[in-house]
């Protein structure tokens, strides 16, 4: 277990239990989430180290490794998906500047991102830690991940777009991550991160509920001012925040089910609408958010 002394982000001693979630996926433990006073930064706290943390992700309704389509809720995930792939690769390629390029998707999953990038002619990369998702990828797409330890024996200057979609909160080696991406991305090249966002109206909703914190798997809980705050240590700066609509939605139909033990899809429809709403003119108040970030 790693207990943190200080905060992991930006090393300030000044941090603080805040509450309790439960692990609702695997093994339906309490982890205690932490609050640093300075940055911001949520952090799990007395989390499974890295050669540990594996045994929490074996769950078929692990829908990143699995891709599985069972309930409701997978379903519609499956639907939105596939809206969702395209608005990327369109971001991707307005902030790039570039129709084609060479990609690196950290934390790849399936697959499905980049087999998206590589049918609109891009060069892709993939790294993935799970050995079932990486099957999954070559069976899906053909496309063939490789190990995360890779990512440090890659060239530096090889890529014109760096993405972490919901990855970036899983990472043990969250500074020597971000110094080695800053190295790899060329010097007009783009990182794309998206985590949840705890600041979230949703999150203030349901608090020790919300599906988000997703303990022990979610080994940090970021806010705007935070990630700005980890970006300025390696040398990055943020460009730009994005909204991601759909997952408040999401969130909210899972965080009434761990809530109440059952779901309701109006009242998590509502929740996720009117957080949304109060999104609209602040995106960095969105349930989850992507950062657009160069050097």
């Amino acid at each position: 277990m790693i207990h943190y002394t200080s905060c992991p982000v930006c090393k300030n001693e000044s941090i603080e239990a805040k509450l309790s979630a439960k692990d609702h996926t695997v093994s339906q433990k309490q982890f205690s989430v932490w609050h640093c006073n300075n940055c911001t930064t949520r952090f799990t706290q007395d989390v499974p180290g890295q050669d540990a943390i594996g045994a929490y992700y074996a769950s078929d309704n692990y829908i990143s490794h699995s891709d599985t389509k069972k309930g409701f809720i997978n379903s519609l995930y499956h639907l939105v998906r596939k809206r969702t792939l395209v608005s990327k690769r369109r971001l991707l390629i307005n902030e790039v500047g570039m129709m084609k390029g060479e990609i690196l998707d950290i934390g790849c999953g399936t697959g499905a991102f980049l087999h998206t990038m590589k049918e609109a002619g891009w060069a892709i990369n993939g790294l993935e830690p799970d050995a079932i998702a990486r099957k999954k990828a070559a069976e899906l797409y053909d496309i063939h991940p490789q190990e995360p330890a890779r990512l440090f024996e890659l060239a530096p200057g090889s890529y014109h777009a760096i993405t972490m979609w919901h990855v970036l909160e899983h990472v043990h080696e969250l500074h020597a991550y971000i110094k080695q991406i800053a190295d790899l991305l060329t010097p007009n090249g783009k990182l794309f991160i998206a985590v949840p966002n705890y600041t979230s109206y949703d999150a203030e909703i349901y608090k020790e509920h919300w599906a988000a914190w997703d303990v022990p798997r979610h080994l940090y809980h970021f806010s705007p001012q935070g990630m700005e705050k980890l970006l300025s240590m390696h040398g990055l700066k943020l460009n730009a925040v994005k909204p991601m609509w759909y997952d408040s939605f999401y969130v909210s139909m899972l965080s009434e089910t761990y809530k109440n033990g059952k779901g309701n899809v109006p009242k998590a429809f509502f929740n996720g609408f009117v957080s949304n709403l109060k999104a609209m003119g602040d995106h960095k108040k969105c349930s989850s958010v992507i950062y657009v970030i160069g050097k």
